[in-house]
This record gives C-alpha cells, structure tokens and sequence, in this order.
C-alpha cells in the first residue's frame, strides 16, 4: 500500500479518504535566440567541445555542466492545495510591516 504525506505541511494523507493534489513544475533556463554572426561562424567550436569533454574526465565542475533543466513533484493536502494556489511563489512571506514612526 502507498503511503503519502503533504510536502509542505508533513500531514500523513490516506489514500482511501483524504484528497490529494499533485504540483508539477518544470525549471529551465530561457534561451533567447541570437542572431548568428560572421564571428560565431569562424569559431572552432571543436575546442570548446574538447575542453569540457576534458573537464569531465578530469572531474572538474564546470559553470557549463550545470543542469539547465528540472522537474520538480509535490503531493499537498486539500489546505495546502488551496495556499498554494492563493500564492504560489510565496511572495507573502516577504512582505514586512513597517510601523509608522
């Protein structure tokens, strides 16, 4: 039997009797097309390919070698659903008030 818990509040959800809501996000980095010049074209990007080639046998990290791509699941109960969906990028939480002095 599967057993699921809310991933923002921890409540244990019963298959049989609690409804349950799933939240999928996908994370990417946006790549705006370039118009191609006559300087992209005379590049070798062989070099650059063999470099980073270079860098995983070797081990090393790259800024390149980053995932520029996730996908993200999360089970929430029905309270947690409905947060969510008031304030999905938790942008509440970083409001202040200020008093007026």
């Amino acid at each position: 039997m599967l057993h699921f818990s809310c991933d923002l509040c921890g409540k244990e959800l019963q298959a049989e009797t609690d409804q349950r809501y799933i939240v999928k996000m996908e994370v990417f980095a946006a790549r705006d097309p370039r118009e191609l010049t006559d300087d992209d074209l005379e590049h070798d990007s062989l070099d650059d390919l063999s470099e980073v080639l270079q860098q995983i046998e070797d081990g090393e990290e790259s800024e390149n070698l980053t995932p520029t791509f996730k996908q993200i699941r999360y089970d929430l109960c029905c309270d947690c659903h409905k947060k969510f969906l008031r304030d999905p990028l938790h942008k509440e939480s970083f409001k202040f008030d200020f008093s007026e002095n």
